[in-house]
């Protein structure tokens, strides 16, 4: 059998209506590959699946579908994984409903490296972007791919955190690989496609609809070695995705909050239930146990902060306690450009935030 027929036969499994993942393999332990179900006599399926499944499984046409599915998948760094393929993400294999195809589109080898998640809500607050993109730029460059949703808020955030220093992300999606939502995110999704990777279960077409997107928070989960909560309301669905990271014996964080915010609630009862608080990203290394690529990353010790920029904001700060007031005169730069330009900072050991708002520089190690 040709590779293309096969992958037809993978298609059409996975494209009959109402046979859903949970079906779809038991059909597979039952007969093993999807040739061999659509060769067994229709006795044996309704013995596995019932009357009505087998009926649909014998009858449902999809050639079209099929068509336009192998089309999309001979377009350049277009892809579609099978549970028989040696690409699939094994993190997922070992998970409790791993998809049985898998539309990718971008470096397939990021599917199989360590990596976190990092979630949070859709209308985060400047400092939750801040830092949601300062976390993920530090876990990037200690060598883990950053898994989000590419959603608005957090998710936007943390994907372009993972990208900023040449660092890898992932962005798993709850429509089909060839719609992009929501639209905002279009030239986002264009850069994780060419320098990270977009995935989805859901068949090509599928519109954004409410309840994918808690079947596309398993597969987030399921393929991270922990998932970072920034901001999150009460009942927001980045709690889902840590429910289900727990549920999957993997690591949960969470950062807090003010304990007025809304947009802390959800984190800080994740932090009740037992997730880890983290303050700086150094936390999430060390209970990963990510030590060795920490030692070897060029954060790690930093002597100098980077950029130009940075550097003026350093020297306007000198090393006595000051406010953002303070620093906003000293240095001609807005507070949202201040508080942006800060946490970095401080996740490098340049800055130490202080009680009352005020912030210092942090003397640097002569190497």
């Amino acid at each position: 059998m040709t590779i293309d027929v096969a992958l037809r036969d993978w298609l059409r499994l996975t494209l009959v209506p109402g046979v859903g993942g949970e079906t779809q393999r038991q059909l597979l332990k039952a007969f093993g590959l999807p040739d061999a179900i659509f060769g067994a006599p229709a006795g044996a399926l309704r013995s596995v699946i019932g009357n009505s499944l087998a009926e649909r499984l014998i009858s449902h046409e999809c050639g079209a579908e099929i068509d336009a599915a192998m089309a999309w998948a001979g377009e350049p760094g277009n892809h579609i994984l099978t549970l028989a393929d040696p690409e699939y993400p094994q993190a997922l294999l070992n998970a409790d409903d791993p998809p049985v195809l898998i539309y990718a589109r971008g470096i397939l080898e990021l599917l199989n490296r360590p990596a976190i998640a990092i979630v949070g809500s859709r209308s985060a607050t400047r400092q939750g972007e801040a830092t949601a993109e300062a976390f993920a730029a530090a876990l990037s460059a200690a060598g883990l791919t950053i898994i989000s949703g590419l959603a608005l808020g957090i998710d936007a955030a943390a994907h372009r955190g993972a990208l900023a220093h040449r660092g890898s992300t992932i962005a798993v999606i709850g429509t089909g690989a060839d719609r992009l939502y929501p639209s905002r995110n279009e030239a986002l999704a264009r850069d994780i496609a060419e320098r990270g990777v977009i995935i989805s279960e859901f068949s090509l077409g599928t519109p954004a609809l409410a309840a994918n997107f808690p079947r596309r928070n398993r597969i987030i989960a399921g393929l991270a070695r922990g998932c970072l909560v920034v901001e999150a309301a009460e009942r927001s669905g980045s709690l889902i995705t840590a429910r289900l990271a727990a549920e999957a014996g993997r690591d949960v964080f969470a950062i807090p909050g003010s304990i007025h915010s809304p947009l802390s609630k959800g984190c800080h009862k994740l932090i009740r239930q037992g997730a880890k608080l983290v303050e700086r990203a150094e936390d999430i290394l060390e209970e990963l146990r990510w030590q060795a690529v920490v030692a070897s990353a060029p954060a790690a010790a930093p002597t100098d902060p980077g950029d130009p920029e940075s550097a003026r904001l350093l020297e306007a700060m000198g090393y006595d306690p000051c406010d953002l007031d303070t620093l906003s005169v000293r240095s001609g730069l807005t507070a949202d450009r201040l508080l942006a330009m800060l946490l970095p900072l401080e996740l490098d050991g340049h800055v130490a935030q202080l009680p009352g708002g005020r912030y210092q520089r942090v003397p640097q190690r002569i190497a």
